[in-house]
């Protein structure tokens, strides 16, 4: 088993999605010799946009050099594609870290600070042409590895994301027992977890259900195309 020391950075911000930073986490924490930090602007408590509160550890300013720096989606994530200091803090922490990691719409703060262009990356099904709009080669795999880049679909892929993180560390047979710890055996009951598999009345339910959000993001992501001087 891998002996080496590693540092994960856990981003966190208000309205995330908090099972795309759980669900790793969950993960990240069988991982040997891991030392797991969350990460916020303020020793205070996140709200998720599901209500779950999450408290912050370590603050952007305190944060050691990262191996791993993962950021989540949500509908927070169209504040943090402008916030100043997450864009700063990423870009600092990239410079040195072995990966950089996104679930779910995390990729479009990833993007936002510069940090995907002229790379493969992916999110959730709903918002891959907004990344497409930032410059980055999109891909709808459920976890996609380019590089030092790791990116995560839609919520319930951190899971995946989480043990693909784990073997590129520590190696396969520790992310196979982990998955073995966590007994990940999906079998979901219904076949409707993408829109090649769920059809088209669904998908454009889904859509219809969560418009505002996908239409605000594109708008946030227009501005953020124009800012980083995107063709849009």
């Amino acid at each position: 088993m891998n002996q080496a020391e590693y540092k994960v950075g856990l981003v966190i911000y208000p309205e995330m999605t908090q099972i795309d930073i759980t669900g790793p986490h969950q993960v990240f924490a069988f991982m040997p010799n891991t030392q797991i930090y969350w990460l916020w602007k303020k020793i205070e408590p996140v709200r998720s946009n599901d209500g779950l509160t999450i408290m912050p550890d370590t603050t952007f300013v305190d944060c050691p050099t990262l191996d791993v720096i993962c950021v989540p989606g949500g509908p927070g994530q169209i504040d943090m594609m402008r916030d100043e200091q997450m864009l700063e803090f990423l870009q600092q922490q990239a410079k040195t870290a072995k990966y950089i990691t996104s679930v779910c719409t995390g990729s479009l703060i990833l993007a936002a600070a510069g940090l995907l262009q002229g790379y493969r990356a992916g999110c959730h099904w709903a918002f891959l042409e907004q990344l497409a709009m930032l410059g980055v080669e999109v891909s709808s795999e459920r976890v996609v590895s380019d590089r030092n880049r790791i990116t995560g679909g839609g919520a319930t892929a951190g899971l995946d994301f989480g043990l693909v993180v784990v073997s590129q560390l520590c190696g396969e047979e520790t992310a196979k027992m982990i998955q073995l710890l966590l007994q990940y055996d999906p079998q979901p009951p219904f076949n409707a977890g993408s829109p090649r598999q769920a059809g088209e009345d669904l998908v454009k339910q889904v859509k219809t259900f969560g418009k505002e959000l996908i239409a605000a993001s594109q708008a946030r992501t227009k501005e953020t195309a124009i800012k980083l001087k995107i063709a849009v």
